[in-house]
C-alpha cells in the first residue's frame, strides 16, 4: 500500500472520529511533520479525501475538513444500494465462469481476514469482490457511476466493518450473493446486494453513535 493510501486511511478515521473540527484547515506542512513524509504523499492523500467528500479544496485558501450530514449519508447509501442491486441483477445474467472464480477467490480472502479479525484487510478484499460484480454487469456506464459512488463512500464502508459482528455478517451476505450469481438468479442477486449495502448504512449510524460516545468521554 502506498504512503498516500496509508495517510488517507488514517486521516479518514480521524475526521470521522471528530478529531478535526468541521471547517478546520489541514496544513500540508503540519501533516508532513506528523507523518514523517514529504508533502507529495500528503497532497495525494488529501486529493483522495476530496473525492470522498471528507475535505474541500478551495483555490488559494487551502484544504478544509467537511463531513456528510446524517441525512446526506442516508441518501448516499440509498442510492448506493440501488446501484449495487442493478449491477447484481445484470451480473447474474452475464457473469462469466472466470469472473465467478475470481469472486470466490476474493471471498476466500475476505474469510481469511474475518477469521484474523483484520477489518482493513477485509475491506480491501471486499472492495475487489464488489468491483468484479460492477464489471460483470456488462454496462460500462453503470459500472463507472457505481465505482464513483463507491469511492465517495469508501471511508464509511471501511470503518463500519469495525462494528462488532459486522464482518461475519458481511461474509454471510457475500456467500449468499455468490450463490445467487451461480444460479443466475437476477432478482435474488439484486435483493441481496440491496440489503447488503443498506445494512452497511444502518451499521454505520451505530458506528457514528460510538464515535460520539468516544468524543464525549474524551
Amino acid at each position: 500500500m502506498k504512503n498516500s493510501d496509508i495517510i488517507a486511511s488514517a486521516l479518514e478515521e480521524s475526521i470521522l472520529r471528530g478529531d478535526y473540527q468541521i471547517g478546520e484547515r489541514l496544513s500540508e506542512v503540519s501533516l508532513s511533520s506528523q507523518f514523517g513524509v514529504s508533502r507529495t504523499p500528503i497532497r495525494e492523500a488529501l486529493q483522495k479525501l476530496s473525492k470522498s467528500g471528507l475535505v474541500e479544496q478551495i483555490h488559494r485558501r487551502g484544504v478544509f475538513v467537511r463531513r456528510h450530514s446524517p441525512v446526506e449519508l442516508v441518501e448516499l447509501f440509498e442510492l448506493m444500494a440501488e446501484l449495487e442491486a442493478s449491477c447484481g441483477r445484470l451480473a447474474a445474467l452475464r457473469i462469466s465462469e472466470e469472473a465467478l472464480q475470481q469472486l470466490r477467490e476474493a471471498n476466500s480472502k475476505c474469510k481469511a481476514a474475518m477469521l484474523a479479525g483484520e477489518a482493513d484487510t477485509y475491506y480491501y478484499a471486499n472492495e475487489v469482490f464488489h468491483m468484479i460484480i460492477y464489471k460483470q454487469s456488462g454496462n460500462r456506464f453503470l459500472e463507472q457511476e457505481t465505482k464513483q459512488l463507491h469511492q465517495r463512500l469508501k471511508p464509511y464502508r471501511r470503518l463500519q466493518l469495525q462494528v462488532r459482528g459486522r464482518m461475519p455478517q458481511s461474509m454471510s451476505e457475500h456467500e449468499q450473493v455468490v450463490a445467487a450469481l451461480e444460479l443466475a438468479d437476477p432478482d435474488k442477486a439484486a435483493q441481496l446486494l440491496r440489503g447488503h449495502v443498506a445494512i452497511q448504512g444502518e451499521k454505520f449510524r451505530h458506528l457514528l453513535a460510538n464515535f460520539e460516545t468516544i468524543n464525549n468521554n474524551s
